[in-house]
């Protein structure tokens, strides 16, 4: 589910808007729900940052490429998910440490909005925007689904709330690639901490999914499998 949901915010990301590698002016990049990374292990190989092959081995045991990411084990990896809503609090120490070192460089970081439920995210907003941290782009994306179910506690009107947090801020169709490449550019140039909220569907693109219960997780049956392909495909 939140593969498919993710995975034109993830293209535009490393196939077009960030500039990851080393030195000064180098990006970096924060997956604050670990458990997104089947979407992030398909961007870095398209983006070449990680061998396609091993996308086969994906939760295999043994395997690097594995359901939520572990600082260290693939290269570009910067946080262990698991535990949620720790991206933004780490995105935003980073943009302090870039600052005190002299880098040029942004630090992006995906949040999903099951996270906003926790308090250190709310902290984050306002320590942010209090220290007009310019160099922090957060992708937020919104599919209003909260582990397997509905969200628990309503947190709309989300641009409003960061727009009066100091953050430049903005709502776009999550899984519209020129929607997303507009939002970013429309973010580049301001001096505040920047927040692109991301509406999206999850199992995006594949209707035999879309029609099931909400849910990130999805059981495709060994008989549908040609079905979800055929599907995909079509949307593209």
């Amino acid at each position: 589910g939140q593969g498919l949901d993710a995975a034109e915010i993830l293209a535009v990301l490393f196939c077009r808007e960030l500039r990851l590698g080393a030195g000064a002016d180098a990006d970096r990049f924060i997956l604050s729900p670990g458990h997104y990374s089947i979407a992030l292990w398909a961007a870095m190989a398209e983006a070449g940052m990680l061998d396609p092959d091993l996308l086969d081995s994906y939760g295999a045991d043994g395997s690097d490429i594995i359901m939520s990411t572990h600082r260290g084990a693939v290269a570009g990896v910067e946080l262990t998910g698991g535990s949620l809503a720790h991206g933004l609090p780490v995105a935003a120490g980073m943009a302090i440490g870039n600052g005190l070192a002299g880098r040029r460089g942004r630090v992006c970081t995906f949040v999903s909005d099951g996270e906003l439920q926790e308090g250190s995210q709310w902290e984050a907003f306002m320590f942010a925007g209090h220290r007009r941290l310019s160099s922090l782009l957060m992708v937020l994306d919104v599919n209003r689904t909260q582990a397997d179910g509905p969200l628990v506690i309503e947190h709309e009107p989300l641009v409003e709330k960061l727009r009066a947090f100091g953050w430049w801020c903005e709502d776009v169709d999550g899984n519209d690639v020129s929607a997303i490449l507009a939002g970013l550019d429309a973010a580049r140039a301001d001096d505040r901490p920047k927040a692109l909220v991301c509406r999206t569907r999850l199992a995006n693109g594949v209707p035999l999914l879309m029609e099931r219960d909400r849910a990130h997780f999805v059981r495709v049956g060994d008989d549908e499998w040609h079905t979800v392909s055929d599907q995909l495909e079509e949307g593209r």
